[in-house]
């Protein structure tokens, strides 16, 4: 996990449209980046249902907010209109944001080992800082719980 008080890294990804978007974009406003293993799991489909259901709030409060996953971009458009996701998703297909921001990682799942995203959030200021970081984020709570640290 990448430390807070610590510059952001900037990066550039397209989105699911293809369009490329980049952190520095958002100077000036704070960006909730959440980064989640794979489109239409259980607990990424309901971490971003949570995001959608939130998203009006995040948006009163002018917080930008965007998902990174490995996914491909194609992947992501079918999951934004599956569960109508009004915020920006990523593609990050060579994983390599995910890995300047520290959250691929060793996993053990059923006694098998694989590498693969940890669910984890940073919440980045207006000039680019992360103020923020959580690791191991619940998908059920993790819009919730930034909704309630943004007061």
């Amino acid at each position: 996990m990448l430390q807070e008080k610590t510059k952001a890294p900037d990066f550039t990804l397209p989105d699911k449209d293809g369009n490329m978007v980049s952190l520095s974009d958002f100077l000036g406003k704070k960006v909730v980046l959440y980064f989640y293993p794979r489109d239409n799991t259980p607990g990424c489909t309901r971490q971003a249902c949570a995001f959608a259901a939130s998203y009006e709030r995040f948006k009163e409060k002018d917080v930008v907010v965007i998902g990174i996953s490995k996914d491909s971009t194609a992947s992501h458009q079918k999951f934004a209109d599956k569960h109508n996701l009004p915020f920006i998703l990523l593609s990050d297909v060579e994983t390599n944001v995910i890995q300047s921001y520290d959250v691929w990682k060793e996993k053990k799942l059923y006694g098998k080992v694989s590498m693969g995203v940890v669910r984890s959030t940073y919440i980045i200021d207006e000039n680019g800082f992360i103020e923020k970081a959580m690791e191991k984020v619940k998908p059920d709570t993790n819009a919730s719980d930034i909704l309630e640290y943004l007061g």
